[in-house]
């Protein structure tokens, strides 16, 4: 999401007589980590109500500097790696670029984007992996010799369903490479107050739940 996209939602939200707050507050519900920090929506509001037009950023004097360069770029992988979880506005304090060139340089050099992290109830050892392994090869076998057929297999699945608002998702996005699958993120408190909700079911229909 670019700054652009901020400062048009800003500009509507300055015409319609809407606080710096509430601008702020609304594109952070809406974009997560890809909405401007409050200073600048303050400074960008400020402007609009004295007149400004234009959305883009200010012209800057001197030559034009190619920031592009091998370092710039190592420097914004180094931040990531060093925190997957880093926002826009983290890596544009820490580099001291301007946000725009910081999302180019993520999205065109870079080629990664940021994905919500998947959560699930526990990681499995390897023993029980290899238990689940165990238990799926006798039945392909069947599959085989067509002793069983698809309807005739009974699965399932479990969630958790918590009786309190969980964090939202957004704020366990992490920046991923091209091709590369979200994060695991690992979900256990057994304090928490909630109910295990267990769905059984085949092709045809579902079987029971609990």
């Amino acid at each position: 999401m670019t700054d652009e996209f901020n400062r048009y939602y800003i500009k509507i939200r300055v015409i319609l007589g809407i606080d710096s707050k509430t601008t702020f507050n609304e594109l952070t519900q809406a974009l997560g980590p890809d909405a401007l920090s409050y200073p600048m929506v303050r400074k960008w509001a400020k402007r609009f109500r004295e007149g400004r037009e234009d959305v883009s950023d200010d012209p800057r004097s001197g030559r034009p500097i190619s920031i592009f360069t091998d370092e710039n770029i190592e420097r914004v992988r180094q931040v990531i790696e060093d925190d997957p979880h880093s926002t826009y506005d983290d890596i544009t304090v820490e580099i001291g670029l301007s946000r725009g060139i910081i999302e180019r340089i993520i999205h065109d050099c870079l080629k990664i984007r940021k994905v919500t992290s998947c959560w699930v109830a526990h990681q499995l050892t390897d023993e029980q992996k290899q238990e689940r392994f165990r238990i799926c090869h006798p039945n392909l076998e069947k599959f085989g010799n067509e002793t069983w057929r698809l309807c005739d297999i009974i699965t399932g699945d479990e969630t958790w369903i918590y009786h309190r608002k969980i964090d939202r998702k957004s704020s366990n996005s992490t920046w991923v490479g091209e091709n590369e699958p979200p994060r695991i993120v690992i979900r256990r408190n057994r304090s928490e107050s909630r109910t295990l909700f267990c769905l059984f079911f085949k092709s045809t229909a579902s079987c029971s739940y609990t």
